[in-house]
């Protein structure tokens, strides 16, 4: 019988254990006899442990006479023969250790390799994924210091193939997953080497890998057999095009065809949805890892996108990349299928339910995308959507009075401000720009209407020179809230020359998102606003501001002003809050806000006013890490009452949109009132005209200038340079100002995820709302006022949904309601009410504004509603990943309270 040729290195395994056994027993024969076919290419002399042995392949006892009689003395003998032992004769076999011829048996080898008793018996079969290769495979690429023994005696199929894919992979035992196999892949030297193993163990290894790290293998290691192993992650990538996440079963010819192409990369074998869908998870998983752990300079992963972007042109599958949430074609292609979609809603004679529809799902898109870099234009498509939903409400009828319109500028116009700001820097792809355009321009068609009728307002009131009512002044703003406020406690003044209203949206959200400061209003009340002194500028309007009267002049006028008012306040200007080196602020300062005898710094900060001259106030976004001296101030403001205003707005230059207007003057945005106003200017006179003599002509266009073309301008008439933002701050005291109280949400309900259509709950009183009756009995807007007291629950409005009430009154929630943190049921009504009539979903800010609770409660009530309605653990609320939406599951709420279905 004709035996089967032994691999080299079993035969070597097999003298390795020869030689420690005869060290062992004080075996003096000098020679192996082994059992196989006599067939020997090697080098017949090895060096096996220090020890030179002969290796001879004997076909008949003569050969194996000779070898022995030849033996070097330094030498030890291995004869392979397929000789029984009475072939070979008692005479050749007294030389022979054991004075036999030994079997070569794998598989006692491959114990004896792992020092165990036995083995699994699948790992010898073939049926199984294992057989002859694995015994080979384990005696040829032991490691220099051997396998690792398994727990006891027993040596199972997981840990040898463990320890030999880790081996021949090159990587560790405990990385063989999903996540390790991928990230081998990325290592090219060990991928070539893999690649030129026995075709039978790159099988068996693959086979195994499939078993622990599921559908990917297959995809991963079939590329590798092809030559692709290190494309393994860009074809992942790729694959999202290939086979994108749909509810049809039906596949595009071009999806097809694009499939076909690709299959030479993975050796010709026609992937299932299952490992394409598995192959995508875990190349997007390394590159998302990557970016994270690299995010400054991500250039691996940069590497595999732009090699998953190189196949797509290849295969000629660059269209359909849009499915990728990952490379930056796809981002491309969906910012270009937002752009259309906006082009078309915008140049639509009306508006549709549809049309809008259509923007938001392919808005949808554009922030599925997380690739690199993308955050800017992410946000520029945001706030482009913010303002079509602001252009399909109905424009409300103008303002009656200058304080309607002021507050219209707070309330609305203001976030409009911001977002179009946004959108006039645009996009440098030219089809998002061209709807940029179109869109900014009929935001500007309407805004302009806006600013005429503010403007005409403001020449009216400021002629007629009546008592302001409910108005506040510039000029006013000491006495009406910075003197009552100082009554109750220390205040921190900030006056930030040049903030407009849609600064002061950014600066605010940017101090209020920790948490650590929270916004406060009188009565709990919607933000308002302070009116400028004219001209808009910082002679007139700060002076008058830090003066208590309208007046005029420079730093030196503001501070003897200021210092006649409040004997024992600190005024800084910018050269005062300059420190020396390794000061953010200056000691004096720091001893100033913590001192309990100060009762009022006030500082002047001039970061947005001079990006008007120098920066690009358009493209900035304000908050307190680039308006450092905010920041700096409020760390050593706790104990304070913070009030942040500006003396005026500004306006951003309009480019080649700009309109430069004559003027005898030298000034930006005024003149004096000769000669008379044409469009886009207006005539003002009054007592509040600080300069030209009471008499000044101010463009109320926002696009018009005098003089030199800055970045920004400020002094004319329109509502972004005339309306005063107006914030009150305190360090988590809802209560510091008796009459004051948490602020709702700032912002409109278009600036939110609002829909057309969708039912909008009626706010819940929080215990601070005031009747209609009961308004006449409220002091002036910023006159400090006794607390009011709370309105009791059951004096609520009932404007409940059928499964709010059905939840109220079920017994598992009574049962609840008694154990956890209490929310009154006409707050969890609110809230259930709100997520009902979005779907299911919404944001905290939406949640807050709708449901009626001060934005700086909504985190902490959203935590107390998801603990009362989370039976056994099921979550009926809970939060998105995006960590500001809130999530229904209205199914579940209905299976856990036994609720009647409604």
């Amino acid at each position: 019988m004709t035996l089967d040729a032994v691999h080299p290195t079993t035969v070597r395994r097999k003298i390795e254990g020869w030689l420690t056994e005869s060290e062992k027993e004080k075996d003096s024969r000098h020679v192996l006899a082994l059992r196989a076919r006599p067939l020997w290419q090697e080098e017949p002399l090895q060096q096996v442990g220090g020890t030179r042995v002969r290796i001879v392949a004997c076909s008949t006892p003569l050969v194996a006479r000779a070898a022995i009689n030849d033996r070097a003395e330094d030498e030890k003998l291995v004869l392979l023969t397929e000789l029984t032992d009475a072939e070979l004769g008692d005479g050749l076999l007294a030389h022979v250790s054991l004075s036999q011829i030994r079997s070569v048996d794998r598989w006692d080898l491959v114990k004896q390799m792992f020092h165990v008793v036995n083995y699994d018996p699948t790992l010898s079969d073939s049926a199984m994924g294992g057989g002859r290769w694995v015994a080979d495979a384990l005696a040829r690429y032991a490691p220099p210091d051997g396998w690792p023994a398994p727990t006891g005696t027993f040596l199972t199929r997981d840990h040898a193939l463990r320890c030999l894919a880790a081996q021949l992979l090159g990587i560790d035992r405990d990385r063989l997953d999903s996540a390790g196999l991928v990230q081998w892949t990325t290592d090219a030297p060990r991928v070539l080497q893999f690649s030129q193993l026995p075709p039978d163990v790159i099988d068996g290894i693959s086979t195994y890998l499939t078993e622990i790290t599921g559908s990917l293998a297959v995809p991963a290691m079939s590329a590798v057999r092809a030559g692709h192993g290190i494309e393994v992650i860009p074809l992942g990538l790729l694959a999202a095009a290939l086979w994108p996440d749909r509810t049809s079963t039906a596949v595009s010819t071009e999806i097809a065809v694009a499939r076909t192409r690709s299959e030479p990369y993975f050796g010709g074998v026609r992937l299932t949805g299952e490992q394409a869908k598995a192959l995508r998870a875990a190349a997007e998983a390394w590159v998302l890892r990557e970016i994270d752990v690299d995010a400054e300079t991500p250039h691996a992963a940069q590497r595999m996108i732009a090699s998953a972007e190189d196949l797509a042109m290849k295969i000629d599958a660059v269209d359909l990349l849009r499915s990728s949430d990952l490379l930056p074609t796809a981002f491309t292609l969906r910012l270009r299928d937002f752009a259309a979609a906006l082009r078309k809603a915008v140049k639509a004679k009306q508006l549709t339910r549809a049309a809008l529809d259509c923007v938001h799902r392919e808005l949808a898109g554009v922030e599925r995308h997380r690739g690199a870099g993308n955050r800017r234009r992410v946000e520029t498509a945001r706030m482009a959507v913010r303002l079509l939903r602001w252009l399909a409400a109905a424009d409300a009828p103008a303002p009656r009075t200058l304080f309607d319109a002021l507050l219209r500028q707070v309330r609305e116009d203001g976030w409009v401000d911001r977002a179009r700001l946004d959108v006039f820097a645009g996009d440098a792809d030219l089809e998002v720009a061209e709807a940029y355009g179109l869109l900014h321009h009929a935001v500007n068609n309407r805004r302009a209407r806006h600013d005429r009728e503010f403007a005409e307002l403001l020449a009216a009131d400021t002629e007629a020179d009546a008592e302001p009512g409910e108005l506040l002044r510039v000029e006013d703003l000491l006495a009406r809230v910075v003197d009552p406020i100082l009554t109750h406690r220390r205040v921190l003044l900030l006056v930030l020359d040049g903030m407009s209203v849609a600064a002061a949206t950014e600066l605010a959200e940017s101090i209020t998102r920790t948490g650590v400061w929270l916004e406060l209003t009188r009565g709990g009340r919607s933000r308002t606003g302070v009116l400028a002194a004219l001209p808009t500028v910082t002679e007139v309007s700060r002076c008058s501001l830090l003066s208590g009267r309208i007046a005029v002049g420079q730093a030196s006028a503001e501070r003897n002003a200021f210092t006649a008012r409040y004997p024992k306040g600190v005024l800084l200007h910018k050269r005062s809050l300059r420190a020396g080196a390794g000061n953010a602020l200056d000691p004096d300062i720091v001893a100033a806000l913590g001192d309990p005898n100060t009762p009022i710094v006030a500082a002047v900060v001039n970061t947005i006013d001079d990006a008007l001259s120098h920066g690009d106030p358009g493209t900035t976004v304000w908050s307190a890490d680039n308006v450092s001296a905010v920041a700096d101030l409020l760390t050593h403001a706790h104990d304070r009452v913070v009030i942040l205003v500006s003396d005026h707005g500004h306006v951003v230059d309009r480019g080649p949109d700009a309109i430069d207007l004559a003027s005898p003057a030298k000034e930006n945005r005024w003149r004096p009132a000769e000669p008379p106003a044409v469009e886009g200017e207006i005539a003002i006179h009054g007592a509040r005209v600080g300069l030209g003599g009471g008499h000044v002509v101010l463009p109320w266009r926002e696009e018009a200038h005098y003089s030199t073309r800055r970045a920004g301008y400020h002094g004319g008439a329109s509502p972004g340079e005339a309306v005063i933002p107006l914030l009150v701050l305190s360090a988590g005291e809802e209560n510091a100002i008796p009459g004051w109280s948490g602020a709702p949400v700032a912002s409109p309900s278009w600036w939110r995820e609002e829909r057309a259509g969708a039912v909008v709950v009626a706010p819940q009183s929080d215990g601070r709302e005031i009747s209609p009756e009961s308004a006449d009995s409220i002091p002036a807007l910023f006159e400090v006022a006794p607390e009011i007291p709370a309105v009791q629950e059951n004096s609520l409005p009932s404007n409940r949904s059928m499964l709010a009430e059905s939840l109220l009154s079920s017994e598992t929630y009574r049962r609840r309601r008694g154990t956890r943190a209490p929310l009154p049921d006409g707050r969890v009504a609110a809230l259930l009410d709100v997520l009902v009539a979005r779907g299911g979903r919404a944001t905290l800010e939406t949640l807050a504004a709708q449901a009626g609770v001060p934005a700086h409660r909504i985190a902490g009530t959203v935590t107390a509603l998801r603990k009362l309605l989370q039976v056994e653990g099921y979550p009926v609320v809970e939060m998105d990943p995006d960590g500001q939406t809130v999530k229904l599951d209205r199914n579940l709420l209905i299976e856990q309270f036994d609720l009647e279905q409604l």
